[in-house]
């Protein structure tokens, strides 16, 4: 593998595609083309370990090794049997091999995969007479297959366990939301740790810790113990030591507040885990508030929340969204909140416009992420009084 000009994937949620190309710029990428659900880029070795580190809207980080086409099974296996798999693991090495299948031709993801796997085993059975282990719940390299009608693309997954898995995540609320899809929630709506944030519905305070991360600038992974690139036969341990150091000690200090509300103390127990395994106790303050019957107490501030929605929790009071539309319109006078919902009938009831909308998914549900910006008077007045 060139180590200077890598080739580099990284997978996103739909609608999160441009933030993570903002980041990647950032971080250092580059030739950053925006794709779906994903970002291409190119990058050296150390630019690899830096963002599988810091980018937080990334789910996975795929190296393209193999490309090729087949318009059979045959010739599927045939062409993978003749790679020099020894390039990217050791016999001694178990591996796993997930896979993305598009194709009249393979249209069973599982049989690809197995023969692909039968053709690494078979290609080591020849050349060492050695067979390496297949391990798929925590191989020591993970391959990533994609076939797209014929043609073939062959990755190494450079992350290993997706990366919403951040370490810090030892409660579960009722219907948690992904720690990418919050993060990318956090910087559509603007959040740069200037000023306060409350989330006024936090569960178990997934939407909380990662902006406490984006305030500090605490790098994503910070948690996190391993990677998959660590397996790899070039993975220079002194180079990844370098580039964490670096990382953290740009780790910056906040002098703004951050605050959750929920009204269910089982909700507020499991965030404050959460909060704790973090190591944000000092940055995150939660407690136990009705938000209906809250004022705003922080100024400036912005409010992102994940409020219940039929698919997810059940919400016995056909009144919710229209008493969220009134809580923003008496108790929060020149603020801007953003709020996903899948329940577009039910948005309705908040009863002002949203000043954006975009679309999103919260696993396999359509959502829309929704700007609501509260004025005191109109927003003529509003508009005249700042020109």
């Amino acid at each position: 593998m060139d180590t200077e000009n890598i080739k580099i994937q990284i997978k996103t949620f739909f609608g999160l595609e441009q933030v993570l190309a903002e980041e990647i710029k950032k971080l250092g990428g580059r030739n950053v083309e925006v794709k779906n659900r994903a970002v291409n880029c190119e990058g050296d070795l150390g630019f690899l370990y830096k963002i599988n580190y810091s980018a937080r809207t990334a789910l996975k980080i795929l190296v393209p090794v193999f490309e090729f086409k087949a318009f059979n099974q045959h010739q599927f296996y045939d062409k993978l049997f003749k790679m020099e798999w020894e390039q990217f693991m050791d016999v001694d090495q178990s591996f796993a091999i997930d896979s993305t299948v598009n194709s009249e031709t393979f249209k069973h993801s599982q049989f690809v995969t197995l023969k692909m796997k039968d053709a690494i085993v078979d290609y080591f059975q020849e050349k060492f007479k050695r067979r390496p282990n297949v391990e798929p719940k925590n191989p020591d390299i993970k391959f990533h297959l994609h076939i797209d009608r014929e043609l073939v693309t062959i990755s190494l997954d450079s992350s290993g366990d997706p990366l919403f898995k951040r370490g810090y995540r030892k409660e579960q609320g009722e219907a948690p939301i992904n720690e990418v899809l919050a993060s990318g929630m956090l910087q559509l709506a603007g959040w740069d740790g200037k000023g306060n944030f409350l989330d006024p519905m936090c569960g178990s305070g997934t939407l909380l810790i990662e902006a406490a991360m984006i305030a500090l600038d605490l790098p994503a992974q910070i948690f996190r113990r391993r990677f998959a690139f660590q397996n790899w036969n070039n993975y220079d341990a002194d180079l990844f030591t370098k580039i964490k150091e670096f990382r953290v000690n740009r780790v910056r200090e906040f002098h703004g507040k951050i605050i959750g509300y929920d009204i269910d103390g089982k909700m507020l127990n499991a965030a404050s885990v959460n909060i704790e395994a973090a190591e944000m106790e000092d940055i995150i303050e939660v407690k136990r508030q009705n938000f209906f019957e809250s004022k705003k107490e922080l100024f400036p501030l912005l409010m992102v929340f994940n409020p219940p929605y039929d698919e997810r929790i059940s919400i016995n009071d056909d009144d919710f969204y229209k008493k969220i539309g009134d809580t923003f319109k008496t108790h929060y006078p020149n603020t801007l909140a953003w709020l996903i919902s899948s329940d577009l009938e039910a948005v309705k009831k908040i009863g002002l416009r949203p000043s954006r909308k975009i679309k999103l998914f919260n696993g396999k549900l359509e959502t829309r992420f929704l700007q609501y910006e509260m004025y005191e008077g109109t927003k003529k007045v509003h508009k005249l009084e700042n020109q």
